[in-house]
This record gives C-alpha cells, sequence and structure tokens, in this order.
C-alpha cells in the first residue's frame, strides 16, 4: 500500500500551501449550515411526527405524556445524528467534488505533473452523474444497514466502511477525467479498486479529528488526485 501512504503524503504537503487553506473550509462550512439551518427550521415537525408514532404504537400504553414527550424529543435528537450527519458529509464531499475538484486537479498537475497530457475522458455533466450515483447507492447502503446501527452491531465499523465507498466513488472520477482518456480511466480504475477503497477508508478515520475534519473533503480531492494522476504517468511510462 506504499501507493496509498504516498498520496496521502502528498495531500497532506498539498493542503498547507495557501491556496488549498483558502479552498478547504468553504465545502464543509456551507454543508454545516445548509443542514443545520434545515433543522433548526423542522424541528418541531419531526418531534410531531415522532409522538404521532409512538402514541400510535403499544409502547404509548406504558408511557405518562411527559414520558412520550421526552422520548419523541431525545428520539429526534438520534434522528438528527442519524440523518443529518451523514448529509453534512455527503453535501461537502459532493461540494468538493463537483466544484473544487477542478481548481485541485489543475494545482497538483502543474506542481507534480506538468507532463502529462490531457485526452480528456470524462466532463462536467460525467462528474454530476458519477456523483449522484455514487450519493444514491450510499443512502441505499446508509438505509440497508440502519438496524445494525440500531442494535449496535458494527456500528463503529458502519461509517467508516460507508464513507470509504463514498471517497473513492466520488473523487476517483473527477481526479482523472481531465487527463486520462475514457480508457485509461477504466483501466486504473479497475486495476487499483482495492486500493481505492483503501484511500478512501484511512481518508474516513479523520472525520473523527477535530479540526482536521474540516479539511477533509479537501484532502481528499487531493489525495485521489495524487494518486490517479501518479497512476497515470505509470501507466503511460509502461505503455511508451
Amino acid at each position: 500500500m506504499t501507493d496509498v501512504m504516498q498520496a496521502m503524503r502528498n495531500a497532506f504537503r498539498s493542503v498547507l500551501h495557501p491556496q488549498m487553506l483558502a479552498l478547504a473550509i468553504w465545502p464543509m462550512l456551507v454543508a454545516l449550515a445548509v443542514w443545520i439551518g434545515l433543522a433548526w427550521l423542522y424541528w418541531d415537525s419531526w418531534s410531531q411526527w415522532l409522538s404521532a408514532a409512538i402514541a400510535s404504537s403499544g409502547a404509548a400504553r406504558w408511557l405518562s405524556p411527559r414520558s412520550l414527550e421526552l422520548l419523541a424529543q431525545y428520539s429526534a435528537l438520534l434522528l438528527l445524528i442519524l440523518a443529518v450527519a451523514p448529509l453534512v458529509l455527503v453535501t461537502a464531499l459532493t461540494i468538493a467534488a463537483l466544484f473544487a475538484m477542478p481548481v485541485i486537479v489543475n494545482f497538483v498537475a502543474a506542481r507534480d505533473y506538468p507532463q502529462l497530457d490531457k485526452r480528456r475522458g470524462g466532463s462536467f455533466a460525467g462528474s454530476v452523474f458519477n456523483a449522484l450515483a455514487a450519493i444514491l447507492v450510499f443512502a441505499a447502503l446508509w438505509v440497508a444497514t440502519l438496524p445494525l446501527w440500531l442494535t449496535g452491531i458494527l456500528a463503529p465499523l458502519l461509517p467508516l466502511l460507508l464513507s470509504a465507498y463514498l471517497n473513492q466513488r466520488l473523487f476517483r472520477y473527477d481526479a482523472l477525467s481531465d487527463h486520462a482518456s475514457t480508457e485509461e480511466c477504466r483501466t486504473i480504475v479497475r486495476t487499483n479498486r482495492g486500493k481505492l477503497y483503501v484511500l478512501g477508508f484511512v481518508l474516513a478515520l479523520f472525520y473523527y479529528v477535530p479540526l482536521v475534519n474540516l479539511l477533509v473533503p479537501i484532502l481528499s480531492g487531493l489525495a485521489f488526485t495524487h494518486f490517479g494522476l501518479a497512476r497515470l504517468a505509470r501507466l503511460r511510462a509502461m505503455h511508451g
């Protein structure tokens, strides 16, 4: 996994550049502002919906009105953690993938891979389609594994595994779309699928590090760009 570690080292080196630091904060801040605002607006609606759901269940017979109200409030808080937290993450990553990646790719390519010519195997439309596909699959996996969260089975590991999928699916396309041809993109993804998941998993760990987690969307873009362009340079060298 030398390639993965090298990509991480290069990403941390690059993110300290003033241009990348200026770019790094706003995806997470925008995502936080959007979802905290929505949570604040709809908190009463969530609580009322949960109260009605609990009242219609058999559990309501064993609860006083005050206990029912408290249960609804704590259930709303749990819903906020389980639903809004991943939505903040997905929103920040999507903003970085769609709008920050062109800046990141140009920055990394100019500084570290100036010899690579652009074969433009992707497009902005392809990036949007890739992001939508990644989000839909991630959401489906999140819902499918929700019972494991509630029972505590695999709860510490599930966020990392799901984030690993989302990271590699979102950023691998944009990291290569400008410089690699369509066939080169497919070859790199096919031959490095395991390493892409490992890189996504390593990056997911940093979401649990305070302050550093604000930089993770841009750090992810940098890591996958360094990894992808390095593999592209190696692929072209092998084929002359």
